[in-house]
């Protein structure tokens, strides 16, 4: 199958995953902007303005980090229970297009936040273009790896309950993006328990991203770390490689 038709099938995909939604509730948007923004709320709010640059960084992160997974996981076993991926797995399309067509259908509807919260970065002065640059750079591997995470977990339990994955989804997103420093700075881990914690930092696409930024902008005073820097995105760029191979060749994509 050639790379034409896996991102061409990857964009219908998406659109219908979208757009009719869109269409019909166009004030879900505002919602989810609305939503994304209570965690930085409360951050500002106990932490005070230091923080809220830090807390600026893991909304960006969060508002695409937490739809990725969520949709991987729950929106494969909807489709499974309502027909649709036998519709379009007879097609044929290719496992990669199903998996990253569904989430960028929903990474259109957090996309509006995301972008309403980077601006809000730039008129704070928290974003010039390099850290623009390298900000879209981190979360589109997040959103990649994530992604494929998220598929190739639903595609192995697919004898489980709608209401069991809806369940595994809802802890998986929240275990990625509140548990690692997302929302907080490696240096906390280390702060509040006294030992060095902050490999934690480089086992989940979420807080790699999350470092990935903080870097590049100097969010909470955050000091340029070249070699930690390079090592992010190094650990960002392998988990995106290792998932999306097994998406396309150890994911259960066709019913046994």
């Amino acid at each position: 199958m050639s790379i034409r038709k896996i991102i061409k099938d990857t964009w219908i995909i998406a659109y219908m995953k979208s757009i009719p939604d869109i269409k019909r509730q166009p004030l879900m948007l505002l919602i989810l902007v609305g939503l994304a923004a209570i965690p930085l709320f409360f951050i500002t709010l106990f932490g005070g303005a230091e923080m809220m640059d830090v807390g600026l960084v893991g909304v960006i992160v969060s508002s695409i980090g937490f739809i990725a997974i969520t949709a991987s996981i729950q929106d494969i076993t909807w489709d499974r229970y309502v027909k649709l991926r036998e519709m379009v797995v007879a097609m044929p399309v290719h496992p990669l297009s199903y998996a990253m067509g569904l989430t960028l259908g929903f990474l259109i509807f957090s996309f509006p936040g995301f972008i309403a919260f980077l601006c809000y970065g730039v008129y704070r002065g928290l974003f010039d273009p390099f850290s623009i640059l390298v900000t879209l750079g981190a979360m589109i591997l997040c959103w990649l790896a994530l992604a494929a995470m998220g598929f190739t977990i639903a595609t192995y339990q697919h004898k489980t309950s709608p209401n069991t994955l809806g369940i595994i989804a809802n802890i998986l997103s929240f275990g990625f993006v509140f548990l690692p420093p997302v929302y907080y700075s490696e240096a906390m881990l280390t702060n509040m328990s006294g030992m060095n914690l902050s490999w934690i930092v480089y086992i989940f696409p979420t807080s790699n991203a999350a470092a990935i930024i903080r870097y590049a902008t100097g969010a909470g005073e955050t000091v340029m770390d070249p070699t930690a820097f390079m090592l992010h995105w190094l650990v960002l760029i392998v988990t995106v490689v290792v998932f999306s191979a097994l998406v396309m060749w150890k994911a259960r994509w066709r019913e046994p």
